[in-house]
C-alpha cells in the first residue's frame, strides 16, 4: 500500500513501520493514525510478517505526540471521534497476534507514549524521553494512557506522571517498568571507540540501535508462532478479568496448543536434545 505519513519495510519476517513526519517530530494526526491502523490490518493477515517494530523517523523523536494544530480545531463531538479512532488503532496494535516492539528512538510524548504502551515491548534508546503532558493542555490522555500506564507502572506512579504532565528519561522509564530495556547505541570511530558530540554527550547510531531491536525480536520469532499468539491473548484478556477467569483462559489456550504440530515438535526436540523447527502449524 502507498502511505503519506508512514513507511513500511518487510524483511526476514519483520515489518518495520516508521512514523515519517520528521518536520513535526513525527506528531500524529488523524490521517497518520488511520494509516497505522491500515498497516496493522495487513500485518494481521500477511503470513510474510511474523513480528513488527515501530520506530520514528530521524534521531530525535519516536512520536512527539498528537498534532496540536489539529487538536486545537476539535469540539466535543470531533474530539470524541478522534479519540475513538486512536483507541481502535492502538487496540489493533496491542491485540495483534504477533510480537510488536516499540523502538523508542527519542521523544515519546502524549499519543506517542500511548502508542508505545500499546506495543508488547518497549526498547528505549538512551536519549529517549517519555511523558503524558496532556493535563498542561487542559486535556487528559485519550488513547488509553489512563488505562495502560497504571497497568504498567502501578497506580501511584501513573497518577504522578498524569497529574504532573512531566517528562522522564529512559533510565527512569526503565526503573519504573515503562521501558523493558535501554539500549546504548553510540556512533564509533575507526578504532571502535564511542563518539561524543561537541557537548560531550553520547552520539546515537540509529542503524546500530535498530539492529539491536531486530536482534531481540528475532529471538522471539525463533519460538512457536501459535504459542506466541496465545501468550498475547492470555496476557491481554487475562488483565481484563480476575485471576480465576484469567487462569481458565490460560488452561483453555494451553490445551489448544496440544493440537498444534509446533507443540509436538517443541517437546520432541527437547527430548532429542536438538533445536526445534517451528512451522506455525
Amino acid at each position: 500500500m502507498n502511505y503519506n505519513n508512514i513507511l513500511v519495510e518487510i524483511d526476514d519476517s519483520i515489518a518495520v513501520l516508521t512514523i515519517n513526519r520528521p518536520r513535526s517530530l513525527n506528531s500524529v494526526n488523524t490521517e497518520t493514525i488511520i494509516e497505522v491502523g491500515a498497516a496493522f490490518d495487513d500485518f494481521a493477515t500477511n503470513d510474510a510478517v511474523r513480528g513488527v517494530i515501530i520506530i520514528g523517523s530521524g534521531d530525535k523523536a519516536f512520536i512527539a505526540g498528537a498534532d496540536i494544530t489539529e487538536l486545537s480545531t476539535k469540539n466535543p463531538i470531533t474530539g470524541l471521534e478522534f479519540v475513538r479512532t486512536g483507541q481502535t488503532v492502538l487496540n489493533k496494535i496491542e491485540n495483534l497476534g504477533k510480537p510488536v516492539i516499540a523502538a523508542v528512538n527519542g521523544f515519546a510524548l502524549g499519543g506517542g507514549c500511548e502508542l508505545a504502551m500499546a506495543c508488547h515491548i518497549r526498547v528505549a534508546a538512551a536519549h529517549a524521553r517519555f511523558g503524558q503532558p496532556e493535563v498542561g493542555l487542559g486535556l487528559l490522555p485519550g488513547w488509553g494512557g489512563t488505562q495502560r500506564l497504571p497497568r504498567l507502572v502501578g497506580k501511584g506512579r501513573a497518577m504522578e506522571l498524569l497529574f504532573g504532565g512531566g517528562v522522564i528519561d529512559a533510565s527512569e522509564a526503565y526503573r519504573i517498568g515503562l521501558a523493558n530495556c535501554v539500549v546504548e547505541a553510540p556512533k564509533k570511530d575507526d578504532a571502535g571507540n564511542p563518539l561524543k558530540d561537541e557537548k560531550g554527550r553520547p552520539t546515537f547510531d540509529r542503524n546500530l540501535y535498530l539492529a539491536e531491536v531486530k536482534r531481540m525480536l528475532t529471538g522471539f520469532l525463533s519460538k512457536a508462532p501459535v504459542a506466541l499468539s496465545h501468550i498475547i491473548e492470555a496476557v491481554n484478556r487475562g488483565l481484563e478479568h480476575d485471576i480465576d477467569e484469567g487462569q481458565r483462559l490460560e488452561a483453555t489456550l494451553f490445551g489448544l496448543l496440544y493440537a498444534t504440530e509446533d507443540s509436538r515438535e517443541g517437546l520432541n526436540a527437547f527430548l532429542e536434545k536438538r533445536t526445534a523447527k517451528f512451522t506455525g502449524r
